[in-house]
């Protein structure tokens, strides 16, 4: 007779993203482990006294959501109490963001250094072209810090770039750059990290001892909501490790945590690569570089231009722009034979062919000098405008990609008609990369999109905009396949399998309770499968 476990569930659909079991209707936890997973009566042998028995009346049970690009220790400071919230999804419209942050100016306290994120002219239409002078109207008199949707770009008004020191004489980051008008003076717009951490300055404070639980806790919270148990953040700052490792050992998370150290000129992390590798709640696994920037502010590296439409110039794009990368080939050999020779995974953030073509050179030279490296899974990121060749390219190297498919539902429209035309059919192809033979995950890079597992399913599967409209229905995914790339197939990413991302005995006990069965409902309502239950280790941390 098997021992009693502490959580039995029956009388459900469950999908255990397992090859030799796909499918059962039960599973029994122990000790956070999955101890069984077969049908009811098998189940049931696990059932004691003490044992908490939840019937699933026919709901579906996944794997917890695997999040393979997020951003949770900037999301928590973003989306946090000190910061305007002006993103497209909490304004819809260009009047909402004026309001919001025209009382927020009227309200300040003086002295005070106010931020806001998530301006979006291409999805708040009628937005004013910012600048300095256009802030100094709004703020006179306060420092006033404006942050892209995207996160790539910042603008400052006069106070602003004063606090922050900025001057004609501030070199540009490497990486990065300082906007500047003819005579060479700053124009209070920057570009890419670090230039626009230096613009926002003050108007977002770094947690501190006292408020760094409550924000980590609300955004766990936000995560396990969204049936995430495991999230990877790509962009993870090393003065936060001591911190965040604390927490996640203090039995308060909700989320298992896999991070990405920001990549430095000069290799800086005093990590020992595998050094976490026992720790179930928090690893760092691997370094996040970004080649080039945000298609919503034209710094991608393309070989073809954006359109000449009142949407590329609502962003400040002139006739035939084409953006760039963020470092020179050379630049980025020199990052990457920092960290890759010692053991680390990297991320690279790419959206444009050409820096993807650069990318991928730098990748296989690192590669083919040490062959040692038999499992590297090195990693892009995005991969907007990446094309079918190019995955092919990435399959023959072991290369695996993260797609923001998301991009499509709120953005397809916009890349359409208003970027790149005919070439946004293609726009994350993830049907291209699974033919190639790529392992691919999905993710919604939080802040820029809330964390929605189901809707990326939803978007992969359909390749449908909000409004409607079909792009590049040849690159759709079937729901399997979608549903792998948010699970089993996001922790192989993670370097997580043998813990995380099936529902197998002896693995971790993460679960998911879905309303409904993905495979079932129309493919357009996926997006929309209400999340019952969350479980980390068989502990529940979120029920409606």
């Amino acid at each position: 007779m098997a021992p009693a476990a502490e959580l039995v569930l029956i009388s459900g659909n469950v999908l255990t993203m397992a090859r030799e079991q796909p499918r059962a209707t039960a599973l029994a936890v122990s000790g956070g482990r999955i101890a069984a997973v077969g049908s009811d009566e098998e189940v049931q042998r696990w059932c004691g006294p003490d044992t908490e028995v939840v019937r699933l009346d026919g709901r579906t049970v996944l794997p917890g959501f695997v999040e393979a690009h997020g951003h949770p220790t900037l999301e928590m400071v973003l989306a946090g109490p000190d910061v305007l919230d002006i993103r497209p999804v909490t304004c819809a419209t260009a009047e909402e963001v004026l309001a919001r942050l025209r009382a927020a100016v009227a309200t300040a306290e003086p002295g005070a250094w106010l931020g806001a994120y998530g301006w979006d002219p291409l999805l708040q239409d009628g937005l004013p072209a910012i600048d300095r002078r256009f802030l100094d109207e709004l703020c006179p008199d306060h420092p006033l810090s404006v942050m892209h949707n995207s996160g790539h770009s910042a603008w400052g008004n006069t106070l602003a770039i004063q606090r922050a020191g900025i001057t004609r004489d501030t070199p540009d980051p490497l990486g990065s750059r300082f906007e500047r008008d003819e005579a060479g003076e700053p124009t209070g717009a920057a570009f890419e990290a670090p230039a626009t951490a230096m613009v926002l300055g003050g108007a977002i404070s770094r947690p501190d001892a006292d408020n760094f639980g409550a924000l980590m806790s609300h955004e766990h919270d936000r995560l396990a909501r969204a049936g995430i148990t495991t999230v990877a953040d790509l962009g993870f700052r090393r003065d936060a490790r001591e911190a965040v490792q604390a927490f996640a050992r203090s039995g308060a998370a909700k989320v298992r945590m896999r991070v990405y150290e920001v990549s430095v000129p000069e290799k800086r992390t005093d990590v020992v690569p595998g050094e976490d590798r026992d720790d179930l709640m928090f690893q760092q696994v691997g370094i996040k570089i970004w080649a080039d920037g945000s298609p919503w502010v034209g710094n991608i590296g393309t070989s073809f231009p954006y359109l000449d439409t009142p949407q590329t110039r609502s962003i400040g794009l002139a006739p035939g722009h084409r953006g760039g990368t963020n470092y020179s080939r050379q630049q980025l050999t020199e990052i990457v034979a920092a960290y890759f020779p010692p053991g680390w995974q990297i991320a690279c953030h790419v959206h444009g062919d050409e820096a993807v073509d650069m990318v991928l050179d730098v990748f296989a030279e690192a590669l083919a000098a040490h062959p040692e490296r038999t499992d590297a899974r090195l990693r892009l990121e995005h991969c907007g405008a990446m094309t079918p060749e190019q995955y092919q390219r990435a399959a023959e190297l072991g290369v695996t990609c993260s797609l923001f498919v998301d991009h499509l539902y709120y953005w397809g429209d916009v890349l359409v008609d208003g970027l790149f035309g005919a070439r946004a059919e293609s726009w994350t192809c993830a049907g291209a990369a699974l033919q190639a033979g790529v392992p691919i995950s999905f993710h919604n890079d939080s802040p820029v999109t809330p964390p929605e597992p189901l809707r990326n399913v939803q978007v992969a599967v359909t390749r449908t905009s909000r409004s409607g409209r079909v792009i590049g229905p040849q690159f759709r995914t079937t729901v399997e396949q979608a549903l792998r790339a948010e699970t089993i197939d996001a922790a192989w990413q993670l370097f997580a399998e043998h813990d995380v991302g099936s529902l197998e005995v002896g693995k971790r006990a993460d679960l998911v309770v879905l309303d409904a069965d993905p495979n079932v409902v129309p493919p357009g309502e996926i997006g929309d499968i209400p999340i019952r239950a969350t479980y980390l280790d068989g502990r529940c941390t979120f029920r409606e």
